[in-house]
């Protein structure tokens, strides 16, 4: 299918997650991470840019920083012929502001309401344009196992971006600015603690989400697998790695994938999915604000205490059990 064919029909919106940049202390210990997780970390001077095997798409750059892990920016992927109309957005709303140290300086550049500089970039589309397809699997004869030996697993490599999950002290503002700005499409939310947004031209069922927290940051990132069975395998080959912390294997209710959440050396997550729910360019999605016991998972071990936990911006250390109890609800 044609890029211009996968457009909602007077749609101005944003059509893919073309990049997101972060920094952390020690470059070596990320391309550890990710090289175990299955990704393909290439370095370049001081940062690290990370591939899915055999897509020729950089899915996100990690630079060399200071002394905890801090998100810089997004990059959001536009349509050339919308470029105009997002300079408009931009400019009305004076969200203006000056290009990335750390970026290549092309775009449009704004910051969102929690302070984050956004890069708009006229881009390939590389959100998908169909739902996901598993992956094919080897027909197994009569009075065989299907299981493969332990010892034969070959390694999961993740073969593209899902989505991304940021912190925000303000979801609802956040889920405003992300219609009326990016142009982005709400596909679920729980009161104020989580939302979920895809993208007008068809993408997964979020393509970004927001999350609860005192302050703004990376969550997680979400990589599209083939298979339940890579999920697990998935897993198990991060805890041969030294990588045991994290939560799965589960099912989510919202977006429906399953998944398990590997816990990073930084205290964010790196999520293997499969079989996300998907929301074409001409569907309408009937967007519902779920109560909380029916937003998160339908099936899976409990969650971790630091699951939701923004390491990133730690709350100050006089800050009590009850006012942290407070942050998850």
């Amino acid at each position: 299918m044609k890029e211009e064919s996968i457009r909602r029909t007077g749609a101005i919106g944003v059509h893919s997650v073309h990049r997101f940049v972060f920094s952390v202390p020690d470059l070596a210990q990320a391309r550890h991470f990710y090289e175990a997780f299955g990704l393909a970390p290439r370095q370049v001077g001081e940062r690290l840019d990370l591939y899915t095997d055999g897509h020729p798409h950089c899915w996100a750059s990690v630079h060399a920083g200071g002394a905890s892990k801090r998100l810089e920016f997004v990059s959001f992927g536009i349509h050339a012929e919308d470029e105009e109309a997002f300079r408009d957005r931009i400019d009305r709303h004076g969200l203006g502001c000056a290009p990335h140290p750390l970026s290549d300086g092309k775009g449009l550049w704004l910051r969102n309401p929690d302070g984050t500089p956004l890069q708009l970039i006229v881009a390939p589309k590389v959100s998908p344009g169909a739902k996901s397809r598993p992956a094919s699997r080897l027909r197994v004869a009569v009075g065989q196992g299907a299981a493969p030996a332990r010892s034969q697993v070959r390694q999961v490599r993740p073969r593209a971006l899902s989505h991304v999950l940021f912190f925000s002290p303000d979801v609802p503002r956040m889920t405003r600015f992300c219609s009326e700005i990016l142009g982005l499409r709400l596909s679920d939310r729980s009161q104020d603690i989580i939302a979920f947004l895809h993208g007008a031209h068809g993408s997964d069922h979020h393509l970004v989400a927001f999350a609860k927290s005192h302050a703004p940051g990376l969550h997680h990132s979400s990589w599209d697998v083939g298979s339940i069975d890579d999920v697990g395998s998935g897993a198990e080959q991060m805890r041969a790695a030294g990588y045991d912390r994290g939560w799965g294997l589960g099912r989510h209710v919202l977006g429906s994938n399953y998944f398990h959440y590997v816990r990073d050396p930084w205290g964010s997550f790196a999520e293997f999915s499969f079989d996300i729910d998907y929301i074409a360019h001409d569907v309408e999605w009937p967007a519902s604000d779920h109560p909380p016991e029916d937003s998160l998972y339908v099936w899976g071990p409990p969650v971790p205490e630091d699951f939701i936990i923004n390491h990133e911006q730690p709350l100050p250390a006089a800050t009590t059990k009850a006012q942290r109890a407070k942050e998850a609800t």
